[in-house]
């Protein structure tokens, strides 16, 4: 089912939690003096919670390592296939960064071992599966999972286990909104994505295209920016030629994409073939190996928000992979730094703070999601190449 709406405006999520206002004494307003006649001024808050660091202060720390162990079991919330449509990447990136580990002598020359566990419904049959992985499995960490509304389930059951939650490639920044100190995500958020693709409309008439999704509809929301319309369909349709059709009738001066990997290929696909010759922007996910598969030449010219730096990539890897890789550097790091506990491994992640991985720099910010800079790329002759700011309108 596909939606048209015009001259909408998106809507604004609150970003402020509120603390408790503390009054001087004998004052009955937090407002500061101000000159006569200056007008009224906005109260500001005591304590935002967006610029505290969540820490844990419960116990654990003192709990000892147990004996006897013959390998370090690593928890992995996501599908554990190399043909999955979407979770493929991440599973061979971690993959590799774990028979790494391993060759490296594991943890103390105990071998490291992927845990995994997944449903094709996470909020059903997931659930389950993850507890067992944390209370069953006894894993020491969860790497998960695989978008951000799965990876919102797997944080609420590590907030009750009391275990680090590593997230690969999600970049929901809504993730970080309850101050869990127990996540921590690999990639940028969407608050630093969107500013990007602002720059690459460059104030141009533009016609959003988005999928219902939970991860695009973040996206859309972190934007900020109205649209001339909004075109919203089902992820997973596969018949997108009538959406393609009120793209090209529009003539829009830009089209924006925001859906996941395949389905933005999609309808880049259907545009072009309609011969829409409006510059098209994409979300991140134009980043990923399966939206090149699909889009094919179709992709020559799509800009999109940089995740990774491609010169770190191979050939057939995406910035989900980097991500998923660098996730399991980065644990396999803090327990071989902390022992075998987690809540020395979690303050060990924490303190790890501008590591550098295969994507580049991991430095938390004070929620624990990865502030590296985003940057502007374009795929030109099937490759992914950095944008110069002189030239980033497509």
């Amino acid at each position: 089912m596909i939606a048209l709406t015009w001259l909408s405006p998106l809507p604004l999520a609150a970003s402020l939690l509120f603390g408790p206002l503390a009054y001087p004494p004998g004052s009955d307003s937090v407002s500061e003096p101000r000159p006569a006649g200056s007008g009224p001024q906005p109260r500001q808050p005591h304590r935002s919670a967006r610029q505290q660091v969540p820490e844990y202060h419960g116990p654990g720390r003192e709990e000892p390592a147990p004996r006897d162990l013959k390998e370090v079991r690593l928890g992995y919330f996501a599908p554990a296939d190399a043909r999955h449509p979407e979770g493929a990447t991440l599973w061979l990136g971690a993959i590799r960064a774990l028979e790494e580990a391993n060759r490296e002598g594991g943890y103390q020359g105990l071998p490291f071992r992927l845990v995994p566990a997944w449903a094709d419904n996470p909020w059903t049959a997931g659930a389950g599966a993850l507890a067992r992985l944390i209370y069953q499995e006894h894993v020491w960490a969860v790497i998960g999972a695989l978008d951000g509304a799965s990876t919102h389930l797997a944080e609420q059951v590590a907030l009750k286990a009391r275990v680090t939650l590593l997230n690969p490639a999600a970049t929901d920044r809504t993730l970080h909104g309850a101050n869990v100190p127990w996540l921590f995500s690999l990639s940028p958020g969407d608050h630093l994505i969107a500013p990007v693709l602002r720059a690459a409309l460059g104030g141009r008439r533009f016609l959003l295209v988005s999928a219902t999704d939970h991860d695009s509809r973040a996206l859309v929301a972190a934007l900020k920016a109205t649209p001339a319309a909004h075109i919203e369909f089902q992820p997973g349709t596969t018949e997108v030629s009538a959406l393609a059709a009120r793209v090209a009738e529009a003539r829009p001066e830009a089209v924006l994409v925001i859906a996941g990997a395949r389905d933005s290929a999609r309808v880049v696909v259907a545009v072009r073939r309609l011969g829409c010759a409006a510059p098209v922007v994409c979300g991140p996910s134009a980043g990923r190996r399966a939206f090149l598969d699909e889009a094919g030449d179709a992709a020559e010219g799509i800009q999109f928000p940089l995740l990774v730096d491609p010169a770190r990539l191979g050939p057939h890897a995406d910035y989900a992979a980097a991500c998923a890789f660098d996730a399991v550097r980065l644990l396999v790091t803090a327990i071989r730094k902390a022992g075998l506990n987690r809540a020395r491994i979690r303050d060990a992640v924490r303190e790890l703070s501008g590591w550098q991985g295969a994507a580049g720099v991991i430095r938390w910010d004070a929620l624990g999601q990865n502030d590296r800079p985003v940057r502007l790329g374009q795929i030109r002759q099937g490759r992914v190449t950095v944008v110069a700011e002189t030239e980033a309108r497509p």
